[in-house]
């Protein structure tokens, strides 16, 4: 069931929101608010990786572009249990020339921190991100 929901802003502002949604690629005002008000809500919950209590848990992905060479890193990261990998895929990408592997992972935000800092500093790691699961109270699994 749908509610409607409404709120008054300046022309300036809303001509602001007609360009994000649209440079965002969202056909649909209400979903591009319900998304952006969902992210903001959750960043200022749980406030940014560099900032959380280090014993928040966490669990996402880890996205790392890399040359060949660091595989060893890799997988010392993957069996070290400082964070928990569920997940693991490798796929070499022939046009940037570079490797991707992305985690599955589960951990608490100091792991986190200290895992892409370690990665960051390796030799041959083009690029670390990490990207948070939302936290819900309930759904699907």
């Amino acid at each position: 069931m749908s509610r409607i929901l409404s709120f008054s802003t300046d022309n300036e502002f809303a001509e602001q929101l007609a360009r994000l949604i649209t440079d965002s690629g969202y056909k649909n005002r209400s979903m591009f608010l319900r998304d952006a008000s969902l992210h903001f809500a959750e960043a200022k919950r749980r406030g940014d990786l560099k900032t959380m209590d280090n014993d928040t848990l966490l669990e996402g992905t880890i996205v790392i572009y890399y040359q060949h060479g660091v595989e060893n890193k890799l997988m010392e990261l993957r069996h070290s249990h400082e964070i928990d990998v569920f997940s693991f895929h490798h796929n070499c990408l022939t046009e940037s020339h570079s490797c991707v592997d992305t985690m599955q992972v589960r951990g608490n935000a100091l792991s986190f921190r200290k895992a892409i800092d370690k990665l960051n500093n390796t030799q041959d790691v083009d690029k670390v991100e990490f990207v948070a699961a939302p936290m819900r109270e309930h759904g699907c699994c």
